[in-house]
């Protein structure tokens, strides 16, 4: 019995401290678990929120080329007629390439019943020798106003060869669909008026 007493007491002993462990460790350990599904939760958000951030870094860039490239086509088709801009791109076209005499006739514009667009038919003609004039077509198909050349002459210059003169029917465009005198938005009224530029017309014979 002497003996038993100190095992059962060792025993109690032993228990009350694994007791005392236990209900001082699980609440330690559940707060631990519970940081570290916290973290893990925090991680996850944070992959989430960096590739959101990625997202609208990306949109951002997509935006801009988006606006770079809408500015462009406003440019090409403008959302009116602005046909002293297009007077203006044709005349410095014609001065880069050296010819002789341009003369540039925009006509009123019109609208295709169903398009979204106006055409303004524009007559355009222009004398020199055969390299500006082959020059002054290059241009036009660079011009940064939108230029479809749909009827083209050639024929011997004022003065006779070697000087050549070429009359051209093209088309401009606006977006605006309702294109013409007193039409909105901006009111686009004819310009009939011929614009003619002798740069450098040869001077006749005896004068």
């Amino acid at each position: 019995m002497s003996r038993r007493g100190p095992l059962i007491a060792a025993g109690a002993a032993l228990l009350a401290a694994v007791l005392v462990v236990v209900a001082l460790l699980l609440p330690r350990a559940s707060a631990v678990n519970k940081k570290e599904k916290e973290l893990t939760q925090a991680h996850q958000q944070q992959g989430q929120l960096e590739a959101q951030l990625q997202q609208l870094k990306q949109a951002r860039r997509d935006a801009r080329q988006v606006e770079r490239k809408l500015a462009h086509l406003e440019t090409r088709i403008p959302p009116t007629a602005e046909l002293p801009a297009l007077i203006r791109f044709l005349q410095r076209a014609a001065d880069a390439s050296a010819v002789d005499f341009v003369s540039i006739s925009p006509s009123t514009p019109a609208n295709t019943l169903g398009q979204q667009i106006s055409t303004i038919p524009t007559q355009v003609q222009a004398a020199g020798t055969f390299f500006s004039v082959e020059e002054f077509l290059f241009k036009l198909e660079t011009l940064p106003r939108a230029v479809k050349v749909t009827q083209i002459q050639v024929g011997p210059g004022p003065n006779g060869l070697p000087q050549l003169q070429i009359t051209m029917t093209a088309e401009v465009y606006t977006t605006d669909a309702s294109a013409g005198p007193g039409s909105q938005p901006g009111a686009t009224k004819a310009q009939p008026a011929v614009v003619t530029s002798p740069s450098a017309v040869p001077a006749t014979p005896g004068g």
